[in-house]
């Protein structure tokens, strides 16, 4: 059984690794100068290939599962703590002067640990909207608010409500940037 702030410290440092840039960095491109900067998935697809940004995704989903399924078998009412660890983690990374994504597929891997039937309608709304507008930052966020109200719905415990409506908050600010280019008035 681990201690629950090794367990919180580790989710944090864990969900800080940033896989974007280390994986970047070793096919030659600098991923926070290129494309949108963002360090996620997304834009490691764009500049260096799509395959790339299919590994991101898959580790920076580990890096929340991962934690959370360790909580959950050490300490499982902290479990929705460890997974917040993560994403923020992710988001302000220790590695990246606490700058980082914006932490959705790190909250992907922490929800298909804590939620996982909230987390595949939160995917069947990310591939809806991806597929009416064209863009993963929609797909996004209205996978957050899906995910979100699913939790809600279903039977979850206090914490994992809190974790996934300040997720969702969280999402939606690191997307603000996304949302003004998006519905920007035309002049």
């Amino acid at each position: 059984m681990l201690p629950v702030y090794v367990l919180v410290v580790g989710a944090y440092l864990a969900g800080g690794l940033p896989f974007g840039v280390m994986i970047a960095r070793a096919l030659g491109h600098d991923i926070q100068e290129s494309g949108s900067g963002n360090t996620g998935a997304t834009n490691v697809g764009r500049v260096v290939g799509r395959a790339w940004g299919i590994l991101v995704l898959i580790l920076d989903a580990a890096k929340g599962a991962i934690p959370c399924w360790l909580a959950l078998e050490s300490a499982p009412a902290w479990a929705p703590a460890v997974g917040g660890a993560a994403i923020v983690g992710h988001v302000f990374s220790p590695f990246l002067g606490f700058r980082g994504g914006k932490g959705v597929a790190t909250s992907a891997g922490v929800f298909a640990v804590l939620a996982p039937a909230a987390l595949g309608a939160a995917t069947v709304a990310f591939l809806a909207g991806l597929l009416i507008v064209r863009a993963v930052g929609f797909g996004s966020l209205l996978a957050a608010a899906t995910l979100v109200g699913y939790v809600w719905w279903l039977p979850h415990s206090s914490g994992e409500r809190a974790l996934a409506s300040a997720m969702a908050v969280l999402i939606f600010v690191r997307h603000i940037g996304n949302i003004r280019r998006r519905f920007r008035p035309v002049s």
